[in-house]
């Protein structure tokens, strides 16, 4: 055992992770699968917020309570449950967290009224954040020469249930209802769970601090760690300007060239390419070093944004979204693997802080992307998304050349 400069964590030196040998290309896809199916669960209420409301409609205020519970569960599960990682066995973690995604998953199927439905609907929110438990996982059971792929290859699974959620709730609610979506989404958490159960292995607790001491160290690990602060940033702005695509994207659809809602959520479809990027970037920063990739994402989104206001047609579009879901990716899994790269010991707390800050983000985009739409249109909507992107390629510049000196 080698000791940290952390207070109290007991730790293996990086590199001579006991685990970092014994995942297999079969255990990659099963992680990913894993991601998919509890990222999913997050966003099934959305298209299926009219239908409960229908359901209930003597209580709509209520009803359209229901995505923000969820996301609101899904931050609390974020800051509490993700940290607990690195103090617990992680393989049990995981497989009581499925558990419970699958009783919250029941009790909203079974939900006899809008304020129980928002409740289940929260514990829905934070059992779903399973998914950041799996992603450091195979951070930690990848050998640092795969690292980066293997991140990949998991967040294209996480990212194919954030993009294919909508669409597969919105395409059972509207046939059986949307009580069947969340049945569906209970059995797909058995089965996960089930085969989790049968494959994963077993992991060591990394530090054996009290859960009050493992979150003060949040502040401790961002304190003492510039890159986990840099890139955490940097993720922030280009999931932010990620995030004001999509939030406007129907309104542009609908007001410049009069397509419906059900068009925009097609676009999801397209942006799945992107996707595809994400385990080629991973071999990429495992070979090349990711802050190339970053710096290169960086740049192809900013590209993007210059096709959207550029090039005004659905074609110009098509071509935008593809490139920004591949830069943002593409940064997504490069800057994971920096900061995977810090702290062995305290992954799960160094994931928690990025992402937490990442969908922080995010919700700056959206909010920006919504007044600069009211104040200027199309064209102020995308000067603000590039803007976010050039902060971001400004800062991973500035800390290259500080590195350099």
């Amino acid at each position: 055992m080698a000791m940290d400069s952390a207070p109290h964590d007991r730790s293996w030196p990086i590199g001579d992770d006991p685990l970092s040998s014994s995942i297999s290309y079969g255990l990659t896809l099963v992680m990913a699968i894993a991601c998919g199916v509890a990222a999913a669960n997050i966003y099934y209420n959305q298209p299926m917020l009219g239908i409960m409301e229908a359901a209930f409609p003597g209580q709509v205020v209520v009803t359209e309570l229901v995505p923000t519970a969820t996301q609101l569960g899904f931050a609390t599960g974020l800051l509490l449950l993700v940290p607990l990682g690195d103090r617990f066995e992680r393989r049990r973690l995981i497989l009581i967290q499925f558990a419970a995604l699958a009783l919250s998953l029941a009790a909203a199927a079974l939900a006899p009224d809008a304020w129980s439905l928002v409740v289940a609907s929260v514990f829905v929110g934070v059992a779903s954040s399973v998914a950041q438990q799996i992603v450091p996982f195979a951070a930690e059971l990848a050998p640092p020469g795969r690292r980066g792929a293997t991140i990949g290859t998991v967040m294209s699974g996480l990212l194919c249930g954030i993009l294919f959620g909508r669409a597969l709730a919105g395409a059972i609610g509207d046939h059986y209802g949307w009580r069947a979506t969340f049945w569906l989404g209970l059995l797909l958490a058995v089965a996960v769970g089930l085969l989790l159960a049968a494959i994963l292995p077993r992991s060591h607790p990394k530090t054996h601090e009290g859960y009050g001491a493992l979150l003060k160290s949040l502040v401790i690990v961002w304190r003492e760690e510039p890159e986990l602060r840099r890139a955490t940033i940097i993720q922030g702005c280009l999931f932010g300007s990620f995030s004001v695509l999509w939030t406007i994207l129907a309104l542009q659809l609908d007001v410049r060239y009069r397509l419906s809602a059900e068009i925009a959520g097609l676009f999801g479809i397209v942006g799945a390419v992107g996707v595809l990027f994400a385990p080629v970037a991973g071999k990429i920063a495992d070979r090349k070093g990711p802050h190339a990739v970053i710096g290169l994402g960086s740049a192809i989104m900013l590209a993007s944004w210059v096709s959207f206001e550029v090039w005004g047609t659905i074609a110009g579009l098509i071509v935008g979204v593809i490139l920004l879901d591949f830069g943002e990716q593409g940064a997504l899994v490069s800057n994971q693997h920096v900061i995977y790269a810090l702290r062995p010991e305290a992954r799960n707390r160094l994931n928690t802080i990025f992402m937490g800050g990442m969908f922080v983000g995010g919700a700056v985009g959206s909010a920006g992307a919504s007044l600069a739409w009211q104040l200027a249109g199309w064209a102020a909507v995308c000067t603000f998304g590039a803007a976010l992107v050039a902060i971001a390629l400004s800062l991973h510049a500035c800390g290259r050349v500080a590195e350099k000196r």
